[in-house]
């Protein structure tokens, strides 16, 4: 992910107010300049067509929006892709819909990548016991999970960062099982693009701006 931002930042930067703020863009939504990491880039395609940029690695011009469901719908209603990129733009039916199920694709995707790299344990037990002995990783939870079971592992590792944006059916088929409802995932890069990936996830399922802690991470 990081490599994806950086070749954002050469190819659309807005100058950032200080040097550990990172690239900034601006909503064309709300008119708010806020970090890349709490957006979501789209370019138009050679067929005039909007295409969300999860990745950050499409060329063209980038058009960003805050990673929020309600933001995307009003920028597809009200034609401000058409605005923003100054020329007659197709919206393709749905775009909310498509930009959340790319998203969770790329929470499970990364949750595969670390359990076949050996970075994961999953199941209340395991986890548990790797709870006790790990000082640093994630802590996944299904958000659809029983709040007793998550609130016990939570009390094991207050600090640790928490992963709680997918359900147990998703996480169960990113990890190779039925269903999922606990697990951890090692620190590493693989974990810190989950959190990356959480936050704009976050957004479109609970309705919470991009880089909120949500009550269940606190």
């Amino acid at each position: 992910m990081a490599g994806g931002v950086n070749s954002l930042a050469e190819k659309d930067a807005v100058s950032a107010p200080d040097e550990d703020a990172g690239p900034i863009r601006r909503c064309i939504v709300s008119g708010e300049k806020r970090p890349v990491e709490e957006l979501i880039r789209f370019v138009v395609g050679p067929d005039d067509t909007v295409v969300p940029d999860l990745a950050g690695d499409l060329p063209g011009r980038g058009l960003w929006l805050s990673a929020r469901r309600d933001v995307v719908n009003t920028a597809s209603e009200k034609n401000l892709f058409a605005k923003a990129a100054k020329r007659k733009v197709s919206v393709p039916p749905g775009l909310a819909d498509a930009v959340e199920a790319q998203m969770v694709r790329r929470c499970m995707d990364a949750l595969g990548l670390a359990r076949r790299a050996g970075q994961v344990v999953a199941g209340f037990e395991k986890t548990d016991a790797w709870l006790r002995t790990a000082q640093r990783g994630l802590l996944v939870a299904a958000r659809d999970g029983s709040e007793d079971g998550k609130s016990k592992l939570r009390a094991l590792a207050p600090g640790l960062a928490q992963f709680t944006v997918l359900d147990a059916g998703e996480l169960g088929r990113a990890l190779g099982r039925d269903h999922v409802v606990h697990a951890g995932v090692a620190s590493g890069g693989l974990a810190d693009r989950l959190v990356f990936e959480q936050n704009r996830l976050m957004g479109f399922r609970e309705g919470l701006p991009a880089g909120t802690t949500s009550p269940s991470q606190e």
